[in-house]
């Protein structure tokens, strides 16, 4: 893996824009402009890398579907989210309900090493569009004679074809927060409508807030009173167990069908890495953890169970001793071995790993200037040092894109 330096297109912020990328630009207090997409350079993958991620991912997936039954017992506690919580996701992950996407973030410097394994982004993963869209069209224009690791839009819409095939639905609600203002949250709910039509779903558009609740159907309903069957949420399940409605996602015979279901629950808590490092210690793709105190570790990042964005991290290594700012830290703590981010001129790397039904996908890669990945970190487009495929799917699906 390489970074290397490219010229920025003239009019990319008005492309990426166009792509749905609307929430690049960050004002910061002092009235300076941060941008989130970084076109002065890209990452480029051999092919042989490729296929050695590809299989840690898919690797790593199936080891975490492992850790979550383990979780489901009980043998780690109640991970945060309470017993109710963590005897709804147990039923869920029995039930087998269905899934479409998660996003894991690996570090990874090229140099021969295995990857390691941060976390699991498994229940509200965003760096969709991006990901997906945003460096594919980059790539079009700038490098239209190389391949690039993403078939993110493609897996996805697939996936939707085989969650419409099982379910026997043709309705989809689609929701997110509109308590998220960077449009972040609204752009990823778009574009998820999007790769939901081309699959043959008819998409309807709702807020997290204005989801009701019907007595005399005894189900929840939305603004029409038209009772939600199929329902893809970008809310986290342990925010919406503490909702007035939350005792109501403990009637699974009155729920929809949950997207992500409830037992993402188990694979996006931080908890997770200690169930791993419990059943596979020593595995060349996990850093050691332990739940709720440091254990052995002399170097380590304390990570709240449901942080986000790097939020109320603590890094206590050599020479580093920081804790971020958040709201997070209540719920329990997961202290995971300190490993320094790749050093690319100054600029520190996390590749996320997209898998859809378990397969990998894509990736995406942000960076950072420090140790933390967090809220001003940027986002890198990727290719591969092989010449693009022959077949015009991709082109063709992509083309379609109506945000």
């Amino acid at each position: 893996m390489k970074r290397l330096l490219s010229e920025p297109r003239p009019d990319w912020k008005q492309k990426i824009q166009e792509q749905g990328l609307v929430f690049s630009t960050t004002t910061m207090d002092d009235g300076r402009r941060i941008e989130y997409w970084n076109e002065s350079a890209y990452y480029e993958f051999t092919t042989d890398e490729v296929e050695t991620l590809e299989v840690a991912a898919e690797d790593m997936h199936r080891m975490c579907l492992e850790a979550a039954t383990f979780l489901a017992t009980g043998a780690m506690g109640d991970i945060g989210i309470g017993p109710q919580a963590l005897e709804l996701a147990a039923e869920s992950l029995q039930a087998g309900d269905v899934d479409v996407y998660g996003r894991f973030d690996f570090i990874y410097d090229g140099q021969g090493g295995p990857a390691k394994m941060l976390e699991y982004n498994a229940d509200t993963p965003t760096g969709l569009i991006e990901a997906a869209v945003a460096q594919w069209f980059w790539l079009q224009d700038v490098f239209p004679e190389k391949d690039q690791w993403n078939g993110i839009h493609e897996a996805l819409i697939r996936q939707w074809k085989r969650v419409q095939y099982r379910t026997g639905m043709s309705t989809l609600h689609v929701a997110h927060s509109e308590v998220e203002e960077s449009g972040e949250d609204w752009m990823t709910a778009a574009y998820m409508r999007d790769v939901a039509s081309q699959a043959g779903w008819t998409t309807i558009g709702i807020n997290m807030s204005d989801i009701g609740w019907d007595p005399n159907l005894n189900r929840f309903v939305d603004l029409d009173n038209f009772m939600i069957s199929t329902i893809f949420k970008l809310y986290p399940w342990e925010l919406m167990m503490k909702e007035p409605f939350g005792q109501r996602l403990l009637e699974r015979a009155h729920n929809p069908r949950w997207v992500e279901p409830a037992w993402k629950m188990l694979l996006s808590n931080k908890a997770l890495l200690a169930a791993l490092w419990h059943l596979y210690p020593q595995h060349p793709n996990l850093l050691p953890a332990y739940l709720n105190e440091p254990g052995p570790l002399k170097e380590w990042v304390a990570k709240p169970l449901h942080g986000r964005e790097g939020d109320n991290i603590k890094i206590h290594a050599q020479g580093i001793s920081l804790e971020q700012p958040g709201g997070y830290g209540r719920e329990g703590w997961c202290y995971q071995q300190y490993q320094e981010l790749p050093d690319f001129d100054g600029n520190h790397p996390v590749l996320g790993l997209w898998v859809v039904d378990g397969e990998s996908v894509g990736c995406g890669i942000r960076e950072s200037d420090g140790p933390v990945t967090d809220y001003f970190c940027r986002f890198v487009p990727n290719t591969i040092d092989a010449p693009a495929p022959l077949s015009a799917e991709a082109s063709s699906n992509k083309a379609g894109i109506a945000l």
